[in-house]
C-alpha cells in the first residue's frame, strides 16, 4: 500500500451485515480508540510498511482487520471494512501473475509465498466473498473511476497536513445508472469495442461488492500531496468525463476528443511523478 494511492470504496449500510458483524461495527463506531478518518490512511500505510520491512516480509496479516472507514448519512451508519488480509492476498496474487517467478522469489521467500497462496485458496474454497469493498490505484486514477460521480458531489479540503483531501461521494444506485448510461452511449456511438475492460470490471465489481443501499466514494488518497492548491482546485476530472460522455451522446466528437486529451494530459503528468527524483 503506497502513500500515493487513490481509492474507490463501497460503504455498506450497517443493516447489510450479519448480526454478529453488526454488533462489532456498532461497538467500533462508538469506540474512542479506533483510528479516526483523518488518521486512518496513515495508520493503514504504517501497518503495511511494518509488514513489508519484517524479515521475512509478511504478505498478509494472519487475521482479518477489525478496522473500517465509517460514514454517517441522515443518522444512518455506513461501514467500509479495511479487509486488509483479503486485499493483501489479492494484491500478491495479481503481482505473482504479472511477474516472472524468479523476480517474485527475489522479493518474497518461497515459503511465505506458498503460505499466502494457501490461505487465499482456502478462503476462496470456503465460499467467502473474494471481492473487496476497496479498490486502489497507485500514482493515478483510472478514467472509469470518474464516471459514477457528478461534479456537485465533490469535496475539496486544502491543507498542508493530513487533512488535504479531494473526494466524491454518491449513492451506489446512482453510480450504477451513470455507468450504464456511459456504456450505452459508447456502444451506440462507437461500438462494442469502445467499452474498456476496466469499465466492464468496475460495473461487475459494483454488482458483486455493493449492497443496493450502499455509498460509493472516490478518494484521491495520497495524490493531493503531489499536487499544488491550484492543481487540485482546477482538477475537475469528474465534470470533464461527464461532459465528454454527453458530447459523444450528442454527436460532438470534436468536443469529446478535446476533453479526453485534457484528461489524459493531466493524469499522465501526475503518473510521471512516480519516476521523478
Amino acid at each position: 500500500m503506497l502513500p500515493y494511492t487513490a481509492y474507490l470504496r463501497v460503504y455498506q449500510p450497517i443493516t447489510a451485515f450479519s448480526p454478529r458483524d453488526r454488533r462489532h461495527w456498532k461497538r467500533y463506531a462508538e469506540s474512542e480508540d479506533r483510528p479516526k478518518r483523518v488518521n486512518a490512511l496513515a495508520t493503514e500505510h504504517a501497518q503495511s510498511l511494518g509488514r513489508a520491512i519484517t524479515t521475512p516480509p509478511v504478505i498478509a496479516p494472519a487475521e482479518e482487520s477489525g478496522d473500517a472507514y465509517l460514514r454517517r448519512v441522515n443518522e444512518h451508519l455506513y461501514v467500509c471494512p479495511w479487509q486488509t488480509r483479503l486485499r493483501s492476498w489479492r494484491a500478491f496474487d495479481e503481482f505473482s501473475a504479472a511477474t516472472p517467478q524468479p523476480l517474485v522469489e527475489a522479493f518474497v521467500p518461497a515459503r511465505e509465498a506458498e503460505r499466502a497462496e494457501t490461505g487465499y485458496r482456502q478462503w476462496r474454497d470456503s465460499g467467502a466473498q473474494t471481492e473487496p469493498g476497496i479498490l486502489s490505484s497507485n500514482w493515478t486514477i483510472p478514467v472509469p473511476w470518474f464516471i459514477p460521480f457528478e461534479p456537485q458531489e465533490r469535496c475539496l479540503v486544502l491543507s498542508t497536513g493530513s487533512t488535504r483531501t479531494l473526494l466524491y461521494l454518491t449513492r451506489t444506485a446512482q453510480a450504477r445508472r451513470r455507468l450504464e448510461h456511459t456504456v450505452a452511449v459508447l456502444r451506440e456511438r462507437i461500438g462494442e469495442h469502445a467499452v474498456s475492460t476496466s469499465t466492464e470490471r468496475l460495473v461487475e465489481w459494483l454488482e458483486t461488492a455493493a449492497h443496493p443501499d450502499s455509498l460509493l466514494e472516490l478518494d484521491y488518497g495520497g495524490l493531493p500531496h503531489l499536487l499544488s492548491d491550484d492543481q487540485l482546485s482546477e482538477d475537475h476530472s469528474v465534470a470533464e468525463v461527464a461532459e465528454a460522455v454527453e458530447a459523444l451522446a450528442e454527436g460532438d466528437s470534436t468536443r469529446m476528443t478535446e476533453l479526453r486529451k485534457r484528461l489524459v494530459r493531466r493524469w499522465r503528468s501526475v503518473r510521471a511523478l512516480e519516476h521523478a527524483n
